[in-house]
């Protein structure tokens, strides 16, 4: 990535969202200026997405389906393991990533099928076996009800998976990382500019409603402020089968 492409991305996310119009408008605002240079900019600071998707491991014939999937950036971890896949869907709502997304798709036309849609409400025809978002739990409109659908739309014994920047409570469950005060206070403010909503309550969701299979709790450089980490997390849970 140029400078002067790292400079514009570096703007657009100083600016952050406009304030007016539905979510998919806001992304579509916030995106349409950087989507040919979103991937170089987050390849620094989006970490922990390679790990995801190696723990994943789907069954050859499987249905996988990635909530808030943007560019279609993360389906390339999975390398020749795609061509294996029954199905796999990349879901969002914001028109400028998925043009980027379904030029990345057309290496796989039999098996990557890109998905105008709301993460919250999006529900293939049948049950699925894995399901997994990539920094996008953090930035939907109820994060709630985006967890509950992935859920939803899994098999019973199927697998979630989330990578996403996170901060803790003052005093968190025991076994999870706990994060001083500065890091509580400044990152979901530093986020929340651009839509991105930091919520320690993540966590705990994905435990109550999946069996843990694995948590990681880790801290990432950020392009362009060297002496800061920012927390994020990988989780990998079973859906219950009764």
């Amino acid at each position: 990535m140029n400078t002067t492409a790292e400079i514009r991305t570096l703007f657009q996310m100083l600016r952050g969202q406009i304030r007016s119009g539905s979510h998919a408008e806001r992304l579509d605002a916030f995106y349409a200026p950087q989507a040919h240079s979103y991937d170089a900019f987050r390849e620094r600071l989006l970490h922990g997405r390679n790990s995801l998707i190696n723990m994943l491991k789907p069954d050859p014939g499987s249905h996988v389906v990635e909530l808030g999937a943007g560019t279609g950036r993360n389906i390339e971890f999975f390398g020749d393991r795609i061509a294996t896949f029954a199905q796999l869907d990349l879901v969002d709502v914001c028109k400028p990533l998925l043009e980027q997304a379904r030029q990345r798709a057309a290496r796989w036309p039999k098996v990557v099928n890109v998905v105008e849609a709301d993460v919250e409400r999006f529900r293939p025809a049948h049950a699925v076996d894995c399901v997994y978002l990539s920094y996008s739990l953090s930035m939907t409109a109820n994060w709630k009800k985006t967890l509950n659908n992935a859920v939803r739309m899994l098999r019973p014994g199927g697998t979630l998976g989330v990578v996403d920047f996170y901060v803790s409570d003052a005093a968190p469950p025991p076994g999870q990382a706990r994060h001083g005060w500065f890091a509580r206070q400044f990152w979901p403010r530093w986020f929340a500019h651009d839509g991105v909503r930091l919520n320690p309550a993540h966590l705990t969701a994905l435990a109550d409603c999946t069996d843990t299979v694995y948590l990681d709790q880790r801290l990432a450089p950020v392009p362009w402020l060297p002496a800061l980490r920012v927390p994020y997390y990988v989780y990998v849970g079973r859906k219950r089968r009764t």
